[in-house]
Parts: structure tokens; sequence; C-alpha cells
């Protein structure tokens, strides 16, 4: 597995390789890897000949009373993870390697920027989407696989790709969970074992959810029912839930009888979560 630094290390790389003729699938992470991380990786595995997991926690994503500082770290470990998995390359650059000096220059999406996750961490998808796309034009993948617990994020890169005609696909590795339905996050080590506990009201207010959704409910009947059971862990400060398109991220109202995704963004103490599910009617209603 090579190790690079630079872009110039990567690029020299993938050159060799798609002079060869081979496939190049991109992960890109944060680090301190976990399952939901891996299952991205051995995706990548099954559809390219090379596969390249980035490993970069991007400050421009980060707010000012965000835990930039605290986000976990251990790269030594990730490198090994990776290696098991067989990953063909790791891209480890500094923040100076990504951005050098006087860059001023970003990517936004702004319609898919500024609402739910947007609103609440303003400056966020512009950071997420400037990194990126600057992964996407040193290490230029034939595919990029990104998770769908991060649903927010998948729709603003796959409405960048379209609209800005990057030569390359987005795939997307369903979420990852814990045995007890937790969703596998980085942040998950930050949790006290109290709010490790609690936290399990997210998927359960997401499996309700879903279950209320196969009959075609009233959007306010749906959002009821997640909000009641999100009261049943009293540490949670919630944030958010949306109820969206799940394709769009367009509002919703009155019955919902397409598919749509439930979003959630809740707070354990210092550490903010977010899950996800798309739910969908299964039943019709009599007239």
């Amino acid at each position: 597995m090579k190790i690079c630094r630079t872009r110039a290390e990567l690029r020299t790389l993938v050159r060799d390789w798609k002079r060869a003729g081979e496939t190049v699938g991109l992960v890109p992470t944060m680090g301190y890897l976990h399952e939901g991380h891996l299952g991205l990786v051995r995706l990548a595995r099954q559809k390219a000949d090379r596969v390249i997991t980035t490993i970069f926690v991007n400050p421009t994503q980060f707010g000012p009373n965000e835990d930039l500082g605290t986000y976990p770290r251990d790269e030594a470990r990730d490198q090994a993870l990776l290696e098991a998995e067989g990953v063909d390359a790791v891209f480890l650059p500094s923040v100076e390697e990504m951005y050098g000096a006087g860059g001023d220059t970003f990517v936004d999406v702004p319609g898919l920027a500024g609402i739910l996750q947007g609103a609440l961490r303003p400056g966020h998808f512009r950071g997420v989407a400037t990194v990126v796309t600057k992964l996407f034009n040193i290490a230029t993948p034939d595919f990029a696989v990104f998770g769908e617990k991060d649903y927010q994020q998948l729709t603003l890169i796959r409405q960048m790709v379209r609209d800005l005609d990057m030569p390359l696909e987005i795939l997307a590795h369903p979420t990852v969970r814990e045995a007890d339905g937790l969703a596998m996050s980085s942040r998950n080590v930050r949790l006290t074992p109290e709010h490790r506990q609690e936290a399990l009201a997210l998927s359960r207010s997401l499996d309700r959810a879903e279950e209320l959704a196969k009959t075609g409910p009233l959007l306010a009947d749906l959002e009821a029912a997640i909000w009641a059971e999100l009261a049943t862990a009293p540490s949670a400060d919630v944030k958010s839930v949306d109820i969206r398109d799940a394709e769009t991220l367009a509002e919703l109202s009155g019955p919902v009888i397409r598919p749509a995704v439930v979003l959630l963004a809740v707070r354990f103490g210092a550490v903010l979560l977010i899950d996800q599910r798309v739910v969908a009617q299964t039943t019709v209603q009599d007239a």
C-alpha cells in the first residue's frame, strides 16, 4: 500500500495506473476509520482495479465553535485497517498541501448547502464541496463512494458532479450500524456510556417512521411520532427533525405518499449525531 502525502505523488501513481488501463475508485474520509468506512472501501474494491482512500480532517467544513480540535485521529491504526482491506494507496495530505497559501476559491451548491444541516452549520457544505472537488481533481477517479448516513452531503455531491460535468460516477453505500442500531460514526467514541445508550432513540425513531410511512400518513403525524420517540432520551438536544423528498430534499406537505428521507440531528452533550432513513408508502389507502 502506497502512502502519498503530496498531490504530485498521488497524481503520478494514478497516471501510471491509468496508462495501464486500470480503473480507479476513491473513498474520501476524515480518518478514525470504523466499519462504516470499511464498507465504502469494500464497495470500491469490488468495482475498481485500484482503490484510493483519502484521510484529511478538512478545516474549511468546521465552524468556529465545532469540534475540529477534538476530532479523533489515529493515522497508524487507519493505515493498518486500510492495508488489511487491500487498499492500493492512501492520500494523507497536510492542510498546507491541500490549500497552500493565499487560496481564495471555493465551490458552493447554495440551494442544497443552505438548508437542513447547512442552516445549522453555515459554511459547512461549502467546505465539503470545495475539498471534494479538490480531491476529485487530484485523484481523477472513475468513481467515488460516499455513505448514505451523510444523506444531504451525498445529495449535494451528486448535484455538484452533474452541474459541473465532472467525469466520474458517485456511488452510495447504505448506513452501517452497530448491532444495537446506532449508526457508526467517528464521533461515537466521545459519547458517555449514558449518552451512548440514549442515542439509540435515533434508530428507534427511524424504525417507527419507516413502519408508519408504509400507510402514507400525514406529514404532521409522522413528525409527531418521531419527536415522541426522541423524547424518551432525556439528554437529547434535538437540533432538527426533517422529512424531505428523498431525491431532491424538497419540502413535503400533506400525506407522505412518495419516497421521503427522514433526517435527524441530535446533540448529546458535546457530540452532535446525525442519522437518516429513506421511507416509503407500501400500501394504497382506500379512497
